[in-house]
């Protein structure tokens, strides 16, 4: 994909911030299945991604799109793999997120209340400093306001807690 740097520039350049700033939340944006993507290739990038603990990825499956210099290529990867890979990139990024969330349980954390749950209308939904999203028992009058947060539950991909 014409990437001008190495798995080992960006691990080290990850290293770096987070040695500076050690709750930095980092996120990354992976494309799997580009034409001429080896299982190589899609190794190394399950290595950055554990080497770098990125707290998010935005993963996509590569699609052609017409009149783009990649879809003339030749070598494009068959859907089935495409697929897998995505899938085994995501059971990576689970077990990672999982990790980094977990150390906020017992934490109180500022959140900024934006709505009501998507998955629970009678609890309220919002974002840490760091974006991380925070479903949590509150009042529905301090939408819009940052309230303070007892992180009470860690998943992959959210956090559970209580306003206090």
């Amino acid at each position: 994909m014409n990437r001008r740097y190495t798995k080992e520039q960006i691990i080290d350049l990850v290293d770096r911030v987070r040695s500076r700033i050690p709750d930095v939340a980092i996120t990354t944006d992976i494309i799997v299945g580009f034409p001429g993507e080896t299982e190589e290739d899609f190794q190394d990038t399950l290595e950055v991604m554990r080497a770098c603990k990125f707290d998010s990825a935005f993963s996509f499956i590569y699609s052609i799109r017409t009149g783009t210099p990649a879809a003339a290529m030749e070598n494009q990867i068959p859907d089935e793999i495409k697929h897998d890979r995505l899938n085994r990139l995501l059971d990576v990024l689970r077990d990672i997120s999982f990790g980094l969330n977990s150390k906020y349980e017992g934490r109180v954390l500022p959140v900024l209340v934006e709505e009501p749950s998507k998955n629970n209308t009678d609890r309220l939904s919002g974002r840490t400093e760091t974006g991380k999203l925070v479903n949590f028992e509150g009042s529905f009058d301090h939408i819009g306001q940052i309230v303070n947060v007892k992180i009470t539950k860690s998943g992959s991909f959210s956090l559970t807690g209580v306003e206090i």
